[in-house]
C-alpha cells in the first residue's frame, strides 16, 4: 500500500470541496453542497488565509480522503464551534478507501502537525463515529448534541486538547510542493 501525504494548499480548494461532500455524508444523500448553503464555512475560499490548515492522502496516485481546519467565529453558526480560537475539523474520506485505516492516517499526520500551530481542536461528529475519535483523545463537550446539516442525524461536538510542540518535518520524501504555498 503506497500512501503519500500533502499539505492542502490554497491552489487546491478543489479537493477540500470534493472532501466535504464526503465528510457531510451528502454521499449518502440526494444532496448536494449547494443544497445546504450552511456548509460554504468549510471550504470556500479554503487557503487564502493562515486560519485554514488541512492535509491530504493519495493511495496508489488517487485521492483517498483529506483532514482540513479552519479558525471560525461565532457567527459562522459552525456546529462544530466552541471558541475562537480553536479550528474546526473536517475528515473525509472516500467511499471506496474506507475500512483501509485510511483516516486513522490522516488524524495521526494531522495530529502531528497541529501541535505546533493549536492548543486545541473542535469537531463535530455522528454518533457512530465517538468511538474513532475517543482513541485520539477527542472528548464529547457536555450538552452538544444537535442534528447534522443533511438530515435527522444526531451528532455531539468533541474536542480535542493538544500538548504544545515544535514544527518538525514529518514527512520522509520532502518536496517543496508538500508546503503551504
Amino acid at each position: 500500500m503506497s500512501l503519500e501525504f500533502y499539505f492542502l494548499r490554497s491552489s487546491e480548494q478543489k479537493i477540500v470541496t470534493d472532501m466535504l461532500y464526503y465528510s457531510q455524508h451528502l454521499h449518502t444523500t440526494d444532496k448536494t453542497l449547494q443544497d445546504i448553503p450552511e456548509l460554504t464555512i468549510y471550504h470556500e475560499f479554503y487557503g487564502l488565509t493562515p486560519k485554514d490548515f488541512g492535509i491530504y492522502i493519495l493511495k496508489d496516485a488517487k485521492i483517498a480522503g483529506a483532514i482540513w481546519s479552519r479558525r471560525l467565529s461565532d457567527y459562522h453558526n459552525s456546529h462544530a464551534f466552541v471558541k475562537n480560537d480553536t479550528p474546526v475539523l473536517n475528515l473525509a474520506v472516500k467511499p471506496e478507501f474506507q475500512h483501509q485505516e485510511i483516516a486513522t492516517a490522516l488524524v495521526e499526520k494531522y495530529l502531528q502537525e497541529a501541535a505546533s500551530m493549536y492548543e486545541m481542536l473542535s469537531i463535530s461528529v455522528i454518533k457512530e463515529q465517538i468511538p474513532f475519535f475517543q482513541k485520539f483523545a477527542f472528548e464529547i463537550v457536555e450538552g452538544s448534541e444537535h442534528k447534522s446539516y443533511v438530515g435527522d442525524i444526531d451528532c455531539v461536538i468533541m474536542i480535542k486538547k493538544l500538548q504544545k510542540q515544535s514544527i518538525q518535518e514529518h514527512f520522509t520524501d520532502f518536496s517543496d510542493c508538500k508546503w503551504l504555498d
